[in-house]
């Protein structure tokens, strides 16, 4: 689990990802107060941020809120630390949590051209749920599509046919 002080290496990596204009939601710059955003997070039983190393330095993040047992995901690895398993090892961590705390299932957006991430999370069991077409507007103006993802944790609940 992150901490507190993983905040500015948690920052950066988000920042350097969010410069490639091609993984992530979030657009260079990241928005005043990150940091700030980061720590409250981690303050909330409501929320959990975890956190990879390579050479003793944070290179990737994931962050996992529950909202009413569905647990939201968002994570990144900075670009030289991607497709050697720290993005598993996050993932794991984040469903874990979830579990934990008993959410019924957690879901995740990722772009559609994303196909290392959209590879990783049906590995792990993830299923594609929708397509979002020019659901989230860039920085420049742009409408980007997104996949909806979900991994449904509580089978055994009764559900509505």
């Amino acid at each position: 689990m992150a901490e507190p002080g993983d905040a500015g290496a948690v920052e950066s990596v988000w920042a350097e990802v969010a410069a490639e204009g091609e993984w992530i939601g979030a657009e260079a710059p990241l928005r005043p107060g990150w940091g700030d955003r980061f720590r409250a997070a981690l303050a909330a039983p409501e929320s959990c941020w975890f956190v990879v190393e390579a050479g003793g330095r944070v290179v990737g993040g994931a962050f996992v809120q529950d909202e009413r047992g569905v647990g939201h995901l968002g994570m990144a690895i900075a670009g030289a630390h991607r497709g050697v398993g720290l993005g598993r090892l996050l993932l794991d961590a984040a469903v874990g949590w979830a579990r934990d705390r008993g959410c019924h299932k957690m879901t995740l957006e990722v772009w559609p051209h994303n196909l290392r991430a959209r590879r990783l999370y049906e590995s792990a069991g993830f299923a594609e749920e929708g397509y979002l077409r020019r659901h989230h507007r860039r920085r420049d103006g742009a409408l980007w599509d997104a996949v909806a993802m979900g991994l449904v944790l509580d089978d055994d609940s009764p559900g509505r046919p």
